[in-house]
C-alpha cells in the first residue's frame, strides 16, 4: 500500500484514512495545517497509487493500516482519523487493536447495513459506471461531495479509472457494514463526527457508535452534509486539534 509521509518521525502520530472514490490527496489541507505531528497519509487498495492493488475487505484493509501504524509508531502519541469508508476502516481497527491509537476522529462512518439497497447494486452500478467518464456527471458528483476546482482532476482521474468489480466491492463491504464486537473495547479517545445534513443512516450510526463505547462522544457539524474536512476544511482542522489536544471544540460543533 503506498503510504505518504511527512513532519518530523519525532512528533505525535497522525494518520489519515481517505474515503472511497478518493485518495490520499483528500486530506491536502490537514497534511498542511498539521505541521507539528508526523502525517501519515494511505492511499487504500484499489484507490490512487495502490489502484494496482485489490480492495478485498474493510477487515483486510484495516489489518493493514494496523501494520502500518505499528511499524512507525516508535512509542508516539497516535491520532487516527477516517472519513467515509476510511471512518469505518478506523473503526475496524480500533476494534482489532484497542490500544492501537489514543485519539480517533470517525467522520461520517456508516455502521447500520442497508439492506434494501445490496439487491440492486450490481445493476446500478453497472448502469452507472459509463457516467462516472461523463465530465459533466463528475462535476456534479464532485459538488455533492465538496471537491472543490483545484481537486477536480485528481478526483476525476480516480473516479473515472475504478474498475467495476473494485467499485462493487467497496459498496458491499461499505452497505454491509456493521458494528465489531470488539469496538467497546477501544481505548481511544474518541470523536464521533458528522454533518447535519448527513443521510439519516449516518446520523443513526454516529449515535449508535457513540453508544457502544464510553470513551466516544458524538457531534453533528449543521449545515453540511457528507464530507466535512472538504466543505469546511479549517473547522474541521480545529475540530481535529481540539479533540488531540483535550481543549474546548469549536462552535461550529455540537
Amino acid at each position: 500500500m503506498f503510504v505518504k509521509e511527512e513532519g518530523s518521525r519525532d512528533s505525535p502520530m497522525l494518520v489519515l484514512i481517505h474515503g472511497g472514490g478518493v485518495s490520499g490527496w483528500m486530506w491536502g489541507r490537514q497534511v498542511d495545517y498539521f505541521q507539528n505531528c508526523y502525517r501519515v497519509v494511505p492511499d487504500l487498495p484499489g484507490h490512487g497509487k495502490s489502484r494496482d492493488i485489490p480492495f478485498q475487505s474493510i477487515n483486510d484493509t484495516a489489518r493493514q493500516i494496523i501494520e502500518i501504524i505499528q511499524n512507525k509508531r516508535n512509542g508516539r502519541e497516535v491520532t487516527l482519523a477516517g472519513f467515509s469508508l476510511g471512518a469505518q476502516i478506523a473503526v475496524e481497527v480500533l476494534s482489532l487493536q484497542p490500544e492501537i491509537a489514543d485519539y480517533a476522529v470517525i467522520n461520517s462512518a456508516l455502521v447500520i447495513p442497508m439492506k434494501s439497497i445490496r439487491p440492486f447494486l450490481r445493476p446500478m452500478t453497472k448502469l452507472s459506471m459509463p457516467l462516472a467518464k461523463n465530465r459533466r456527471f463528475a462535476k456534479l458528483q464532485a459538488k455533492a461531495l465538496y471537491v472543490g476546482e483545484e481537486q477536480f482532476e485528481a478526483y476525476y482521474k480516480e473516479s473515472s479509472s475504478m474498475s467495476t468489480d473494485t467499485l462493487l466491492r467497496i459498496l458491499e463491504e461499505n452497505m454491509s457494514y456493521r458494528i465489531p464486537p470488539g469496538f467497546g473495547q477501544s481505548r481511544a479517545k474518541t470523536l464521533i463526527l458528522a454533518g447535519g445534513r448527513e443521510k439519516k443512516a449516518i446520523l443513526q450510526s454516529a449515535a449508535a457508535l457513540a453508544e457502544r463505547n464510553d470513551s466516544c462522544a458524538a457531534y453533528t457539524v449543521p449545515g453540511i452534509g457528507h464530507g466535512i474536512s472538504l466543505a469546511a476544511p479549517g473547522l474541521f482542522n480545529q475540530i481535529l486539534e481540539a479533540w488531540m489536544t483535550d481543549t474546548d471544540l469549536p462552535e461550529g460543533a455540537r
